[in-house]
């Protein structure tokens, strides 16, 4: 509720972090629907991983080549690591693998679940396999393993026999010629050939003494404790922080492409004028009329904004003051009507002229009083009660310049035009909207069309607006309507606040004119 002084001190805050918090807080559903979509993640992802163990096994790769021998191992004996890692993932291991665990058809599908990885500066192998069971998680793993060793040795064997068959031929070769040269009679070079055989045979045993094996499993693979991946718990308070960032991102990102006036500070600079009030959202059942009738915080406000529009903090004193809206609402009338009351009751000969011709008028809608002989023909006077009485002319032709007090309740400015030709005649505009629901390019097109046509915005008044709930929104959407054959109510309530939906009848260019 506002009061004549400081009304809208909680959104003057300096401080631009709490002003940028209560922006957020603005889309309290949309941050909640980010912490639900994180919550719904944590769990699919506790869900996915209750059932996976990881188990692994690491292998010390060997060099094919004498542990013992005194001279230095030959570059084409070291172990390329590369290669090695991408033999423990070929097809033929893993069908080594799956051979020896009886699944000679899931080879394919087992190195789907398999990783296979070196430590920076070693000769080991880790395999890793994950499983929907411990027990079947560390099987594989081992199987894996001792595939790779198998496949390693098998190679290494099938190297020996490739280079000890071929000095063997060297040597059956030498042994005929030493036996062919020693049957014709000469054994000139002979002890050569002799001790080149030698020679041979030293290098065939020497390969023979070779370890073939692949390497040696360091650390066999155990059925694993607990499930893989961080603890349930820790999932959803993951997913509860990622989703309450994710909330605030599209709160922020609502915000920034939010086209609806939020704030006074976005009021004032869309029109270039000051907020003069925040009234509470217009009545729909109750009367038009509330100052002077009614008691209360809402009349009270009413009261603040005519004391600000009489003088008050040094604006322009009322004089002839044209009440408009950017588009059709209810707002415009309970301001025009309260603020007549509420200047009348400060002793002023107040004027009230309904220039939108609207059917039923204002005068059918408020209580009236017995005509006095002085009131000009066309003009009625309106009891506010303890407020006293403001006199209400239902439309502005034959509205002469006088010095009492002259509101105009024009129509909505931007789907009727005729309010322009009032603009640049009045002392002022004052511009009603609904904050949070009034639409910033609107307000700068009231802004642009006011001052091309010579007139002066002297403040705006907001009211509060209650949009309906999601559901509501879409039970009275108008593809609902058409899908279930209604009709729209006579009286609606929605997001652009309460509008009396009566038929309109045209304005004619002589209706608002006006003489100074």
């Amino acid at each position: 509720m506002t009061s004549p002084a400081g009304f809208d001190d909680r959104y003057d805050d300096p401080d631009q972090l709490r002003d940028q918090v209560r922006l957020l807080l603005r889309y309290r559903a949309t941050i909640a629907l980010g912490v639900v979509l994180g919550l719904l993640a944590g769990l699919t992802l506790t869900l996915l991983t209750a059932g996976s163990y990881t188990s692994t096994s690491e292998v010390l790769v060997r060099s094919r080549t004498d542990p013992f021998s005194t001279f230095g191992v030959a570059a084409d004996n070291q172990v390329s690591m590369g290669t090695e890692l991408q033999i423990a993932l070929s097809a033929t291991v893993a069908a080594r693998a799956a051979t020896a665990l009886r699944q000679p058809a899931r080879a394919d599908a087992l190195l789907t679940d398999l990783r296979v990885t070196n430590p920076r500066d070693t000769q080991v192998l880790r395999f890793e396999y994950t499983g929907g069971t411990p027990t079947r998680a560390a099987r594989v793993a081992n199987a894996f393993a001792q595939a790779y060793l198998d496949d390693r040795q098998d190679r290494s064997r099938a190297m020996v026999t490739r280079m000890t068959t071929g000095l063997e031929e060297q040597i059956t070769a030498l042994t005929k010629r030493v036996i062919a040269m020693k049957s014709g009679g000469s054994s000139a070079g002979t002890a050569g050939m002799q001790q080149q055989i030698g020679i041979l045979q030293k290098r065939v045993s020497d390969i023979r003494t070779y370890d073939t094996s692949g390497g040696d499993v360091v650390r066999r693979a155990e059925p694993p404790t607990r499930p893989s991946g961080p603890a349930p718990a820790w999932l959803l308070a993951f997913g509860l922080i990622g989703g309450l960032l994710l909330g605030v991102v599209l709160a922020w990102l609502r915000s920034a492409l939010e086209p609806r006036a939020r704030s006074v500070g976005e009021v004032q600079g869309a029109l270039h004028a000051p907020v003069l009030g925040i009234l509470p959202a217009p009545d729909t059942d109750g009367d038009l009329l509330e100052v002077g009738r009614s008691a209360g915080s809402r009349a009270e406000a009413y009261r603040a904004l005519a004391f600000r529009l009489r003088g008050g903090d040094d604006r322009t004193p009322v004089g002839r003051l044209m009440v408009v809206a950017p588009k059709r609402e209810r707002g415009a009338e309970t301001v025009a009507v309260n603020l007549a009351a509420a200047l009348a009751e400060s002793g002023d000969d107040v004027l009230l002229v309904d220039a939108t011709a609207r059917v039923p008028g204002l005068p059918t809608r408020l209580p009236l009083t017995a005509a006095d002989a002085e009131v000009p023909q066309g003009e009625v006077v309106v009891d506010a009660g303890t407020a006293g009485r403001f006199t209400l002319r239902p439309d502005s032709r034959g509205v002469t310049g006088d010095d009492r007090p002259t509101l105009f309740l024009t129509p909505a400015l931007l789907e009727h035009a005729d309010g322009l030709a009032l603009a640049r005649r009045v002392d002022g505009v004052l511009v009603v909207g609904g904050l949070g629901d009034v639409r910033r390019d609107d307000l700068k097109r009231v802004r642009e069309l006011i001052s091309c046509s010579g007139g002066h915005i002297v403040g705006v008044a907001l009211h509060h607006v209650t949009r309906p709930g999601l559901l509501r929104r879409v039970v009275d959407s108008d593809w609902m309507r058409r899908a279930t054959g209604r009709t729209p109510s006579t009286i609606t309530s929605g997001p652009a606040d309460d509008v009396v939906a009566q038929p309109t009848a045209p304005v004619q260019d002589d209706t608002l004119s006006v003489s100074r």
